[in-house]
């Protein structure tokens, strides 16, 4: 992700630029938020984006002073609570709780239930979490360099499970083969949970999830990683080299891999002021010591970048993952 690192410390610098201009747009209309505010999470309850999701509606029902309702609609790939985020009305009342797969709809689907690049105004990203590609702990290879030439050698022969064909997983291992200039099988469960167990139990060789997700795995010692995404090392597992720093210099625009993201957004056509609100509201409250203490558990990084550099990484990602998806035969529903 070119600009995680950058947006990332730029968002503490607008956090208090940010809080004086939201409340002088926000003065235009102050009648909002009069009721409960509602985020549709397009995905099953328990995932990262739904956990996010509630810790963030938490705070916000305390800066906003309204109940803040998290609601979840999941179902084709995030498109169905998409869909209905998209069709409400643009008053500030429905948000949607969007992560990176977003980027990813318009090479899954012939035709999705709304216009990709204009039904969403971007609010701000709530976390950033790394991507690992792991190994069984008694697999052969020690670092990420050995995996590569051995898929060299023998080419479709090492496998990966994800959690379904066009899953986040599915994308980001195709851009890993891609950038390794190997091949290798893919195995497609119903779950990343499932592809996880698969490594676990020795049915598939690797996998690369979100850290978070098998964090409890590694620090078990079931799970080796040997690479991380992102342009520095995570504190979580410090010892773990960035996929830059084990030899893939090439893999993403500047080395750093796929990086996994939350965030909130609204229908298009919300007020400014209300998007301006609630990325102030956001931003300030990811700066809270219990929410980086909650977001350093699930080995994440805060947001709460302003609106407009969201929709520029949502328009960098996109033509991104084009790309990946054409060299990788990811074929359209």
């Amino acid at each position: 992700m070119l600009q995680r690192r950058r947006l990332f410390s730029a968002t503490l610098a607008s956090v208090a630029i940010g809080l004086g201009a939201g409340r002088q747009a926000f003065a235009q209309d102050e009648a909002w938020p009069s009721r409960p505010v509602r985020i549709v999470v397009a995905w099953a309850p328990g995932g990262a984006v739904d956990t996010i999701a509630r810790r963030i509606g938490q705070k916000l029902a305390e800066r906003l002073g309204k109940p803040v309702v998290v609601e979840n609609k999941s179902g084709a790939t995030g498109t169905i609570g998409a869909a209905e985020v998209a069709r409400s009305a643009p008053d500030g009342y429905t948000l949607l709780a969007m992560d990176n797969t977003y980027a990813m709809l318009p090479y899954l689907f012939q035709k999705l239930p709304f216009d990709h690049a204009i039904a969403f105004r971007p609010i701000t990203v709530s976390a950033f979490s790394p991507v690992m590609l792991a190994v069984h702990r008694d697999a052969p290879w020690r670092d990420l360099a050995s995996l590569i030439a051995a898929a060299k050698r023998k080419p479709e022969e090492i496998t990966y499970g994800t959690g379904g064909i066009g899953s986040a997983p599915h994308f980001a291992t195709a851009a890993f083969s891609q950038s390794a200039g190997v091949k290798l099988f893919h195995v497609p469960f119903k779950g990343a949970g499932e592809a996880v167990t698969a490594v676990l139990g020795q049915q598939v060789d690797m996998v690369m999830i979100s850290l978070g997700s098998a964090l409890g795995h590694v620090r078990g010692g079931l799970l080796r990683p040997l690479a991380m995404s992102g342009t520095s090392r995570t504190a979580a597992l410090p010892d773990v080299p960035t996929f830059q720093e084990a030899g893939l210099a090439n893999f993403g625009p500047h080395g750093e891999g796929m990086v996994n993201w939350s965030g909130l957004a609204a229908p298009a056509r919300t007020p400014d002021a209300i998007v301006t609100r609630l990325q102030v509201e956001v931003a300030t409250a990811l700066q809270a010591l219990d929410m980086r203490e909650f977001l350093a558990t699930i080995a994440s990084e805060p947001g709460g970048m302003p609106p407009e550099a969201f929709a520029t990484l949502l328009r960098e990602e996109t033509a991104r993952w084009r790309d990946v998806a054409g060299r990788a035969g990811i074929e359209r529903q």
